[in-house]
């Protein structure tokens, strides 16, 4: 199947849910993005901030360029004169850099509290406690050039389905105890980034609204 036609298929998958599709981009040529928007993709995913940056200025203006893979704050320039929304945050550390640049740029960017929910010690993010640490810490409300919309999380890769629906139960249930605890006020809180190419559906079952797949769409790399 082209692109066009597997992006037409995944939205199909996807309407009347909650969930919609951020297309994987990383690693995949300017032509095979363009193909991607012209099949009516707007949110683009990325791992590496000096490849979307690259990237960026060969694209239409209303993509909605995600940042998904981990981000070292001295990166954190390259991305935010344009970034939509990056899903990795995992310190305070970050959230002040980012809110710093976007400051400079006089824009407000979206994050995404980065969760660990996998068995594999290689996939990073937060615990529960950690997460309430950032959230407790009295500087938060004066990084204004930041706003937080929810949580993100990498699952095990793992062909046991009972093993991802915890974890995706998991993520939900983090997703839900912040929602009550810290943003019952704030209507721009509610995305759970969770499912990728192989389990996407099942993380839509269990309640994702945002899907990052990539190989599912271009086919698989190499």
């Amino acid at each position: 199947m082209s692109i066009a036609e597997n992006i037409q298929r995944i939205n199909a998958e996807l309407a009347g849910t909650k969930a919609r599709l951020c297309v994987v981009t990383k690693t995949h040529p300017v032509e095979r993005l363009q193909e991607a928007y012209e099949a009516g993709a707007r949110c683009f995913g990325e791992n590496r901030p000096q490849e979307m940056a690259a990237k960026h200025p060969e694209l239409p203006a209303d993509v909605e360029w995600h940042l998904i893979g981990q981000l070292q704050t001295n990166k954190v320039k390259l991305l935010a004169p344009f970034v939509n929304t990056i899903q990795s945050i995992d310190s305070l550390k970050l959230l002040r850099e980012i809110n710093k640049h976007a400051a400079a740029h006089r824009r407000v960017i979206n994050g995404l509290l980065q969760f660990h929910i996998a068995q594999e010690e290689s996939k990073s993010g937060l615990t529960l406690a950690e997460a309430e640490e950032i959230l407790d810490s009295p500087e938060l409300p004066d990084l204004s050039h930041v706003r937080l919309t929810g949580v993100m999380g990498v699952a095990t890769f793992t062909s046991d389905r009972d093993q991802l629906r915890r974890e995706f139960q998991r993520l939900h249930g983090y997703f839900d105890h912040l929602k009550a605890k810290y943003f019952a006020e704030s209507p721009a809180f509610q995305d759970i980034s969770m499912g990728m190419s192989g389990d996407y559906q099942l993380a839509v079952a269990e309640g994702s609204t945002l899907v990052r797949v990539g190989s599912a769409i271009f086919g698989s790399r190499g």
